[in-house]
This record gives structure tokens, sequence and C-alpha cells, in this order.
């Protein structure tokens, strides 16, 4: 039954390839010139996207990926990059789209993102995929399961920073609808519920 279930999900490895995507596509959206509400919409949906996803790979693919390398150096270099793709990330969710230092800071984090994907998908996704074949879609079902846990608690936060990132994009809205009909179709099935304190996340705004 578990391998029946890891085949309904990507594999560990093939997930982190489409975060990488999903982060870099939305990067590439992002224009200085652009209105601040779409600026911060973009920004913070980068930042929400590497949080989940740094968390994933901790919680879950490096703890395994340890078990099997004889040389985790690799990771403990990704474990480094993490921490100082956070601290940049806390930066920009204290600053104003309007900030100076706004999209400098922005483009530091992305030369971050861009050199950690190029190691990961160079040298550790193909370890991983040598190392941990008979394990990635049963991987990927934990990784799924966690994402979701992780991202119902912030389905206001996500789905507004997507609205403004949206403004005036057609085709961003179209993935906007497309988001919020996965949230929908996870609350009915039970793997996600909306917080408490979405309505006052709103209020906030």
């Amino acid at each position: 039954m578990t391998n029946i279930v890891s085949r309904l999900f990507p594999t560990a490895t093939n997930m982190i390839r489409l975060d990488h995507t999903h982060v870099l596509s939305t990067f590439h959206q992002y224009k200085a010139g652009a209105p601040p509400r779409v600026k911060k919409g973009l920004v913070n949906t980068i930042c929400t996207a590497l949080e989940i996803h740094a968390q994933l790979e901790e919680e879950i693919f490096y703890p395994e990926m340890r078990k099997v390398c004889e040389d985790d150096e690799r990771i403990t270099q990704a474990l480094e990059e993490h921490s100082e793709m956070r601290r940049l990330i806390g930066l920009l969710r204290a600053m104003e789209p309007e900030a100076r230092d706004y999209d400098e800071t922005l483009s530091a984090l992305m030369r971050d993102v861009m050199h950690h994907v190029a190691d990961e998908e160079t040298i550790l996704l193909p370890a991983a995929e040598k190392l941990l074949a008979d394990r990635l879609g049963e991987l990927g079902a934990q990784m799924t399961k966690r994402r979701l846990q992780l991202a119902g608690p912030r389905t206001g936060e996500i789905a507004l920073d997507m609205g403004r990132a949206a403004s005036g994009n057609t085709a961003a809205i179209a993935m906007v609808g497309l988001a919020a009909a996965g949230l929908l179709l996870a609350r009915r099935s039970g793997h996600l519920r909306w917080p408490h304190a979405q309505h006052a996340h709103h209020a906030r705004t």
C-alpha cells in the first residue's frame, strides 16, 4: 500500500526540483519598476516558498542523505546556505518595497539561491537518485504531507501574497486559481485546515 500511495506524489528529488523552478520563475517576474504591492507579493511568495522548502529538506531529505553518504560535507554546506538565506529573508520581511536596499537584498538572496540550486541539482540530487533510488517515492509522500502541515497555518498569508503578485498578470492570476483549488482540495481531503487566526491576519494587512 505504501508503494501505491508514494506513486501518487512526486519523488523527493523531483519535488525539490519543482520547488527550485517555482522560486526561480517567480523571481523572473520581479521588476524593479513594478508597483510596491506587486513587488511585496512576489518577494513574500519567494520567501515563504524558500522557508517551507528549506524546512522540508532539513527535516526529511538531508537526514536520509546523511545515512547513506560517506562524506556529508555537501549537506553541511547546504545547511550553511540555508542559514544565510534565512538571514536575507529576515531582512526582506522587515523592509518595505520602497526601501533603498530592497531590490539589492532580493538580488543577494537570489544569487545565493541560484548557487544552492546549482550545487543540489548537479551533485546532491543525482547522488540521492543513486543512493536512495528505492525510497524516493516514499520520501516524496512524506514531504508532501509535511508541506501541507507547514502551509496550512499560512494559507491566508500565501493567498494574499499570490494575489498581490498576480496584479495585472493574467498568467499569474491563473496560477493563483490553480493554487487555491489545490488548497481547497487538500482541506476537503482532511490534510489541511484553515487557521483560526486567518481573519485576524487580513485585518492587519
